[in-house]
């Protein structure tokens, strides 16, 4: 596997799916990678936290304070999910670690929990044999793809503009496991 994909795909879908992200909070226990792909990016305020304590960053950020998050991790506390409605803003996007796809019922759960709060829920390859799940308040991550920031990057090794709507790609069993689920 290619240890650069998965950053690469966690960071610029959304950067590149949200029309004006300012704001960013990335919760990795390895950010470390997904620093050097938020760099790419000018003008644009990150802010860095672990996800052993992740209900306690989560209840001390303040409301409406990011335009994207990034959660590296699998988490289906509703309370979690609720903090993180609490503290994005209303045109929001959020890219989350999510069990196997292959597990229908784990997954069925952590994207009921989410369409609480979100209008479109669709997983998404990552370049590195597992898939995300972009949630979004307002943008669609094909529609919405800004071609001229995803074009002007540079330094990427996997991602690109026809990467981006490629990995939305869905296998029909994947589609009729998820009937109903999955929003786009």
């Amino acid at each position: 596997m290619k240890t650069f994909a998965a950053p690469e795909m966690m960071t610029h879908v959304p950067m590149c799916t949200h029309k004006n992200p300012r704001t960013v909070m990335v919760i990795s226990d390895q950010s470390d990678l997904l620093k050097i792909e938020m760099a790419r990016y000018r003008d644009i305020s990150v802010e860095y936290a672990e996800t052993k304590d992740l209900l306690g960053i989560l209840r001390n950020s303040a409301d409406k304070s990011f335009d994207v998050l990034l959660l590296d991790t699998i988490n289906d506390d509703s309370a979690a999910f609720a903090h993180i409605n609490r503290i994005i803003k209303e045109d929001a996007l959020i890219v989350c670690r999510h069990p196997n796809l292959d597990d229908v019922a784990a997954n069925t759960k952590h994207m009921e929990i989410l369409g609480n709060y979100f209008k479109i829920i669709m997983p998404y390859y990552n370049g590195a044999g597992e898939t995300l799940l972009l949630c979004s308040k307002e943008y669609h991550p094909t529609a919405d793809l800004i071609l001229q920031r995803s074009d002007l990057l540079e330094g990427q090794q996997f991602y690109n503009c026809d990467v981006h709507i490629g990995v939305f790609a869905m296998p029909q069993y994947i589609r009729k496991n998820y009937l109903g689920v999955i929003r786009n």
